[in-house]
């Protein structure tokens, strides 16, 4: 449990870790860019740390963060190929920053800080809080910058259901800055000051 919850607080990603902010910045225009990009983190995180975890006695100490890129790439190309295959339209959105999950620093660090130093059980249990923790707080983000600069909320289009939830009173007259990248950077730092706000007073209310 305190592997899988510290993904999600004491060392989020995004808000305490300040990981993975190149594709945070860059997709975080709308919900489901979001929901795409978590739900391919999160397979890679798992996947990349299972076979990890399995290879790390096998993985020579002097080629293993190659080794660990070329794994990482795989589950990277897996997901990029389903994406393209199921859901063109969101890989189209995603652009490149779904082939750059192989150079994610969550990736990659979670692979050489734990999944290389323990069982795999464990590993999944961290993979899953960090991807979780990373899709958390880029929903988050995401949510703030469409709503306030779109006034819309853009998810999986079902049936009749087109995928765009207007928001009144928003959708006639947004805050176009959010939707640019100064926007990105004052919602994420607006966040994270908060975010880092709340573990501190956390923190007090612990010692006292």
């Amino acid at each position: 449990m305190f592997n899988f919850l510290k993904g999600l607080f004491r060392e989020n990603p995004i808000f305490v870790l300040a990981l993975g902010l190149c594709p945070t910045l860059a997709v975080s225009t709308q919900v489901v860019n979001a929901i795409g990009m978590g739900a391919g983190v999160i397979f890679v995180l798992i996947g990349s740390n299972i076979m990890v975890s399995l290879l790390k006695n096998f993985i020579p100490d002097e080629v293993h963060i190659p080794a660990y890129i070329v794994i990482i790439a795989s589950f990277v190309t897996i997901v990029d190929l389903l994406m393209q295959a199921f859901v063109p339209a969101l890989s189209s959105s995603l652009g490149v920053f779904v082939k750059l999950i192989v150079v994610n620093c969550i990736i990659l660090g979670r692979a050489e800080a734990f999944a290389s130093k323990n069982n795999v059980k464990d590993s999944i249990i961290d993979a899953l809080g960090m991807g979780i923790g990373f899709t958390v707080g880029l929903l988050i983000i995401s949510l703030v910058r469409e709503v306030m600069g779109a006034g819309t909320i853009t998810l999986f289009p079902m049936g009749s259901f087109d995928g765009v939830i207007e928001i009144p009173g928003l959708i006639d007259a947004p805050a176009r800055i959010f939707s640019l990248s100064p926007g990105a950077l004052l919602v994420m730092g607006f966040l994270m000051a908060g975010f880092n706000w709340l573990l501190s007073k956390k923190k007090k209310n612990k010692e006292n």
